[in-house]
């Protein structure tokens, strides 16, 4: 019985630091850029878009297929920035844990 009891303070200590975690995640901020810098996309850690700057040599006439293909690239860098900061405050609150593939603690 005493392990059950340890086991459960142990989930509800995690619960805590994930909850911390998650706020955390919200104030992170990452940017990705295409085209050299032309267009930039800053996403939150949890991927809530924050900002898009384009740059204003994209907005001439015939550029339009340029800077949509620009901001999907520029968003891609930002989604992956974004993952990998997920990950490393994962890993910094988990210790290393191996979890199963596939679990979603948040």
């Amino acid at each position: 019985m005493t392990d059950f009891l340890g086991l459960m303070k142990q989930a509800g200590e995690l619960k805590a630091k994930m909850e911390a975690m998650q706020a955390e995640l919200d104030r992170i901020s990452v940017e990705g850029a295409a085209g050299g810098g032309l267009v930039t996309v800053t996403l939150s850690a949890k991927g809530a878009m924050k900002g898009v700057r384009v740059d204003a040599s994209l907005l001439a006439p015939g550029e339009k297929e340029v800077l949509e293909d620009l901001l999907i690239a520029a968003h891609e860098e930002a989604r992956r920035k974004a993952e990998a900061a997920v990950q490393d405050k994962m890993q910094a609150l988990t210790g290393g844990l191996a979890l199963p593939p596939g679990l979603k603690l948040f």
